[in-house]
């Protein structure tokens, strides 16, 4: 009876060996047709990026507003922060005046030419009376040299007024060109958005003091996403550059994303540092750029995880991926 006992205690351990391994072999094969590709495609696991875009002063100042919060969406071009313009204004104001000055200079100029120029208008006329009196010997040749000196004088002062004018030109032209600098200056105290997108973070509050290129907002572009994903070498001769592929993310499973293979490097790299397996690290692979053709869900965010499937063969269906 104990020798039973022990066969069927025997027996319902081998059961139970063989159903345990049974399990775990349809495990590893379910997992396995799970992970599985089929052939004509190649995928790689990658995070969600975004071109990012910083707003950054030109000059330092003081930021007086940000009128833009994380989340917001603006439009090209527009204001998003101001810088204090007060210092800027008020040599501004005194580079306006120089510019009167000089025009004033250049009409009082002007107005001396004109008065030398009919001065010495009318010293040729009396050299010119005098040369024939002398002539006639009815003038001295004192009074001939001294109306010749008069003309002479009046041509040098014509040509020294002359030369003014030209002064009084120049020192407009500095002084306008110092009115440009300070309005550009001023302008660029207005802080634009270069693109539509939006505000992934607010790096600087009113009332701070930033230096030259003090980054004030980051702002992504959402409809320039796109995925870097690492590939074994042997795929880099065949992956097709504007290939299409489609990206499935962890969190939103329920869609497919259409996107194109924009970029394959030409050298191979080690595997990045976010790869946590220490044999994939030390392994050599191709960076390729996936770029999202469809992005008009909101549920994208820059940072999600997925992996991208790229289509080797254009022949292939995707059906034969996503059944």
């Amino acid at each position: 009876m104990a020798e039973k006992g022990k066969i069927i205690k025997k027996s319902v351990a081998i059961v139970v060996l063989v159903l345990l391994v049974g399990t775990i072999a349809f495990y590893l094969y379910i997992n396995k047709d799970k992970n599985a590709v089929p052939q004509g495609f190649v995928k790689g696991n990658g995070r969600l990026e975004a071109t990012e875009v910083d707003i950054a002063t030109k000059l330092a100042g003081r930021l007086t507003e940000v009128l833009a919060k994380e989340g917001d969406l603006v439009d090209k071009n527009q204001i998003v922060a101001k810088i204090d313009t007060s210092t800027l204004q008020a040599l501004l104001k005194q580079a306006e005046a120089e510019v009167k000055r000089a025009k004033q200079a250049r009409e009082t100029a002007l107005s001396r030419v004109e008065g030398i120029r009919l001065k010495m208008e009318l010293a040729v006329k009396e050299l010119d009376r005098s040369n024939k009196l002398f002539a006639k010997g009815i003038f001295t040749q004192q009074q001939l040299d001294r109306d010749q000196t008069v003309k002479q004088t009046y041509d040098a002062e014509y040509a020294a007024a002359k030369s003014s004018i030209v002064e009084a030109e120049n020192a407009i032209e500095s002084a306008v060109a110092q009115t440009e600098r300070l309005k550009t200056e001023i302008n660029e105290c207005l802080l634009k958005s270069p693109i539509k997108g939006l505000v992934l973070s607010r790096l600087a509050e009113p009332g701070e003091v930033l230096p030259n290129g003090g980054k004030v907002l980051t702002i992504i572009d959402p409809t320039d996403i796109y995925m870097n994903v690492y590939l074994s070498e042997k795929y880099a001769g065949v992956i097709p550059l504007g290939g299409e592929a489609k990206v499935v993310l962890d969190a939103i499973p329920d869609r497919q994303f259409l996107a194109r293979v924009a970029y394959v490097s030409e050298k191979a790299q080690f595997t990045p540092k976010e790869v946590e397996a220490t044999e994939e690290r030390q392994k050599l692979v191709f960076r390729a750029k996936i770029s999202f053709q469809e992005f008009n869900d909101p549920r994208l965010k820059p940072g999600m995880p997925g992996v991208a499937y790229i289509r080797l063969n254009p022949s292939t269906k995707w059906t034969e991926l996503f059944k």
